[in-house]
């Protein structure tokens, strides 16, 4: 053996040696660590737990896609914000509805004391079994939210909204003084106690938040969000939402056409943007986004005004074409399965995985069918010698 190998052997032998120590000393650390702080509190990222983040469906196929898991995620704070009448508040109720069709329980902290029960009630809310808390203070509101996420038993919080959750000493105070900071600080204390205790119990909290204008910016966006910047880093999730226009009709405004962009994402892929309807009678168009999406993906064809399913007419013109979906839920289940499908968003209860095209399979057997014929290939030089 020369000197070089002697060395070289000698060297990973101490680095083998070295690791063994290392990993030991780790062991102990941790074997103290779960001692005083209990099992669980330190692991390695694949041990025990799935990696893949857990979402509650948003009741928008494309605001799913968008966020990159499904829905807005489990065990995270999110911000919803935007401007006034722009469907912040239907998209929380929408949420909502969507976690209880899962068999989960919501909570909707109503610090603007404005709960719209019909209008929840319309857009699928069951509100028998739906919690609302009418809080008088900020503190009061957060402390609320608090034990409900240490509880352990709430799928999603909704707290309307930020700017409602006026300080105390604010509401106890004369009209006119000056309470600088007040707010920010009470988000930023309330946040540091919520987050830890909104990841181990898997609830999802919601903030609903306002627009206001930064005075005397002359460059940039001068718009920014009320109680301070804590939100902004606390939230693995924040949405934009912006009405961008007024859906008609004849001469009646019946719902908006809406934009919402993924202003943060901390799950995955940020700043896409998507944009879909929200009616006044029934929310969010579920009908219309499986059929512009279904267009999209040709699942549904359009041939000038005329929509056509496979071997079925649906109707001419868009309006048409959602009516044969509402009348229709068993081929909007399956159209939407199939959107859901191309996508990788996982399916809702009661969705069956569509079918294989013939072609598909055939093709694929085919493959299979190729494959077990094909000969095995010979090792190099063994070819026999005469």
């Amino acid at each position: 053996m020369s000197k070089n190998v002697q060395e070289s052997t000698r060297k990973s032998a101490a680095g083998a040696g070295v690791s063994k120590e290392k990993q030991k000393a780790l062991d102990l650390a941790v074997s103290s660590i779960e001692k005083q702080f209990g099992k669980g509190s330190i692991m390695k990222l694949g041990q025990d737990r799935a990696v893949k983040v857990p979402s509650i469906p948003t009741g928008s196929l494309g605001l799913d896609n968008a966020l990159g898991i499904g829905g807005v995620p489990r065990g995270r704070v999110v911000e919803v914000y935007g401007p006034e009448a722009s469907g912040k508040t239907t998209l929380a109720l929408t949420i909502i509805s969507q976690a209880q069709k899962l068999g989960g329980t919501a909570v909707f902290v109503d610090a603007e004391h404005a709960f719209p029960a019909e209008f929840a009630n319309t857009i699928g809310v069951d509100l028998d079994n739906l919690h609302v808390s009418q809080p008088d203070t900020g503190e009061e509101a957060l402390e609320i939210t608090d034990q409900l996420v240490r509880s352990g038993a709430i799928d999603v919080i909704v707290v309307d909204s930020v700017a409602a959750l006026v300080p105390k000493a604010e509401i106890e105070g004369e009209m006119g003084d000056s309470h600088m900071g007040l707010q920010a600080r009470l988000m930023s204390q309330a946040l540091r106690k919520l987050t830890g205790s909104v990841a181990k119990s898997n609830t999802t909290v919601i903030f609903i938040n306002q627009l206001r204008m930064k005075i005397g910016v002359m460059f940039g966006n001068p718009e920014t969000t009320t109680g301070g910047n804590a939100l902004k880093f606390y939230s693995s999730v924040r949405l934009d939402i912006r009405r961008i226009a007024s859906i008609k009709d004849k001469d009646q405004i019946v719902g908006n056409r809406v934009k919402v962009k993924v202003a943060k994402n901390k799950v995955a892929a940020p700043f896409r943007v998507i944009e879909f309807d929200i009616y006044y009678n029934e929310g969010i168009s579920r009908t219309g986004e499986v059929l512009d999406m279904a267009v999209e993906k040709n699942i549904i064809e359009k041939s000038g005004t005329w929509f056509s399913y496979g071997t079925e007419r649906m109707g001419q013109g868009r309006e048409a074409a959602r009516r044969f979906l509402r009348e229709n839920p068993e081929a909007m289940l399956e159209i939407e399965a199939k959107i859901r499908t191309s996508l990788g968003i996982p399916l809702l209860p009661g969705m069956k995985a569509p079918a294989l095209p013939a072609d598909v399979t055939d093709a694929e057997a085919e493959a299979e069918g190729d494959e077990s014929a094909a000969p095995s290939p010979k090792k190099r030089g063994s070819r026999s010698k005469s």
